[in-house]
């Protein structure tokens, strides 16, 4: 059993509580991450052209889910972000490269998007 009292609580408090926080985690994404508000206004774009586009189900699954996955890759690189920069904000090798990992995961989750909703659309 762990030493963190917050781990005792089960049930409907714990999803209430667990909710809370997910909300806590979008709510300082979006203040403090320009990229991050910038995917949120992108989704709004494209999640309703998704669904009004005349694509099956399975088309349109695709074109939403690669748009919340960027939002996803996105949370986890800002997260990444910050514990790094909670360690220490002088310059390190590993630093650098833990940074540029989440910048590359949010380039390919981008072109994930293109990719998707090109073979969608034209394919």
């Amino acid at each position: 059993m762990s030493d963190n009292p917050y781990k005792g609580i089960t049930g409907w408090r714990r999803i209430w509580r667990a909710a809370g926080y997910s909300l806590d985690g979008l709510s300082a994404a979006y203040r403090g991450e320009a990229a991050f508000r910038q995917l949120v206004w992108l989704a709004l774009v494209l999640i309703p052209l998704a669904i009004w586009l005349p694509v099956d189900n399975i088309g349109r699954a695709l074109m939403i889910g690669s748009v919340l996955l960027s939002l996803i890759i996105e949370l986890l690189n800002s997260a990444i972000e910050a514990a790094i920069d909670r360690i220490s904000l002088e310059r390190h090798p590993l630093s650098k490269a833990s940074k540029d990992m989440g910048s590359a995961a949010q380039m390919l989750g981008l072109l994930l998007i293109i990719v998707v909703w090109s073979l969608v659309l034209l394919g």
